[in-house]
């Protein structure tokens, strides 16, 4: 299953799932010491240095978001209006999640058709607006 995300919103996610298993493998080795006492530390050392290195892991991820988020492009959606973060020549909005570009080649509508939309579109209000009732 393909998810409908940004990319940077993918990075994040990730991170988030590195870390709640990274937390979920120190939980499950100390929980060993409970289950089986003395025997259990081996257990336990074993899953709290797995979970260490999950830790670490999300929090590489986590900064390579970060860096890549500063020098990500903003661009205002067509769709809902709100700035958004664009990696590469595609990606999503991240808060309605159109797909977006900036390679006029791969464009469903250039910027000059928009231009043009939108003019005969304020043209046609205008008109219909301005007819006494």
């Amino acid at each position: 299953m393909i998810f409908k995300s940004a990319k940077i919103n993918a990075f994040r996610t990730w991170g988030l799932l590195l870390t709640m298993i990274g937390m979920g493998l120190m939980v499950l080795g100390t929980a060993g010491i409970v289950f089986w006492g003395q025997a259990g530390k081996i257990f336990a050392g074993i899953g709290l240095v797995l979970g260490l290195i999950t830790m670490v892991g999300s929090m590489a991820i986590y900064f390579w978001a970060g860096m890549l988020s500063t020098s990500a492009v903003q661009v205002q959606c067509p769709e809902c209006g709100k700035l958004t973060k664009m990696l590469g020549k595609t990606d999503r909005c991240m808060f309605c999640h159109t797909i977006l570009t900036q390679d006029p080649g791969m464009a469903t509508i250039t910027a000059d058709e928009l231009e043009a939309q939108e003019k005969s579109s304020t043209q046609g209000r205008s008109s219909t607006s301005s007819q006494p009732r």
